[in-house]
């Protein structure tokens, strides 16, 4: 061993134990790395726990909201209170102009598409807002764009030139209006937006819920809620629906008056937080336009219940309220509105303030 050891230059065997004790961490450096792999951890995990607090906090931009098949089925829909409350104006808008259902779902599967139903100030040269409209093409002001119902109401207009669009694939129709280089991408949306467009015509009874954290809204208050009500839906309906507040008739204020953004009170001497949206026949012996429109209203409610602090809404027996873990709708004993306890009869929104 001591000629192997010559060899190959290490020296001594005295001197080869020095070289391998050297080469070993001593105990202080595992514990330095020890420390720091703790503190990288700890580093993380105060991330992820700070990044939490504010999606609570603010309302979140991860999921809070979520639409389900009405008939039971497996598929659903999840997605943000940005989102919700952008998809509730454009079905307004839709509905609003007495198209059908097929038009609300492929302004949806469009706007999913080219924002992810976000009303963003950039894109590709100078397209914006939900649909990437472009001002150099004819769509508007960049100030008209950015603005959801505009935006909405513009796509509306040129699908409603789409001869027989109602009957043509989802991706032909939409493509006919937005000219996009990419116009099989709308494709996969189709299932998403026909669950929001089913809710959020009123088709398709509590299948949309929020989790709706209270006390995010930088917008709060009956009035905030009649103004964003007039936003979407326009004057004529809502002063159609006869919005109350307290059970005592309220003139309809202009959006102006409390629009999304401001710091509006609650705009009733009474103090009463809740509006009630009494909701008006519109043909069928059934009932059935009537609760469609109930349900229109109520779901457009709960999708906006973050950005306007919407602590319930209750409508045909059944009540959302928010915060609650579950978020779903209940049944409730309550009647509505006008003392019916029927199908028909009001919604009911009671805001936090």
């Amino acid at each position: 061993m001591p000629q192997h050891i010559a060899r190959t230059g290490l020296g001594s065997p005295l001197r080869l134990q020095y070289l391998v004790r050297v080469s070993e961490p001593s105990s202080s450096s595992k514990r330095r790395g020890r420390l720091l792999r703790t503190g990288a951890a700890l580093v993380v995990l105060l991330a992820v726990a700070g990044y939490l607090v504010v999606q609570y906090v603010t309302g979140g931009t991860g999921p809070g909201c979520k639409v389900v098949s009405a008939d039971g089925g497996a598929a659903s829909y999840e997605f943000t209170p940005e989102q919700a409350v952008n998809a509730a104006t454009i079905a307004a808008v839709g509905t609003n102009r007495g198209l059908p259902e097929r038009a609300v779902t492929i302004a949806l599967a469009t706007a999913l598409q080219e924002s992810g139903l976000r009303n963003i100030e950039h894109g590709d040269r100078d397209s914006l807002g939900l649909f990437q409209q472009r001002p150099s093409q004819g769509w508007g002001t960049p100030k008209e764009i950015m603005d959801p119902a505009y935006a909405a109401g513009m796509f509306y207009e040129h699908l409603a030139k789409v001869p027989d669009y109602q009957r043509l694939p989802l991706t032909v129709a939409a493509q006919r209006v937005q000219r996009s280089g990419f116009p099989e991408a709308y494709a996969k949306h189709e299932p998403d937006a026909t669950l929001l467009a089913a809710a959020l015509t009123g088709r398709a009874a509590a299948t949309l819920t929020c989790q709706g954290r209270p006390g995010t809204a930088r917008t709060t208050g009956p009035d905030a809620v009649r103004a964003a009500l007039v936003r979407d839906f326009g004057r004529d309906a809502v002063e159609e629906a006869g919005a109350e507040v307290g059970g005592a008739a309220t003139p309809t204020p202009s959006p102006s008056a409390a629009s999304p953004g401001s710091d509006s009170g609650t705009g009733s001497d009474s103090g009463d937080r809740t509006v009630t949206l009494p909701v008006p026949a519109r043909g069928g012996a059934d009932g059935r336009d009537v609760l469609e429109r109930g349900w229109q209203l109520a779901h457009w409610a709960v999708a906006n219940a973050s950005a306007l602090h919407i602590e319930r809404v209750a409508y045909a027996g059944r009540e959302w309220t928010a915060g609650v873990t579950d978020g779903q709708w209940h049944a409730t004993d309550a009647k509505n509105g006008d003392g019916s306890a029927g199908a028909a009869g009001a919604v009911r929104i009671t805001t936090g303030g």
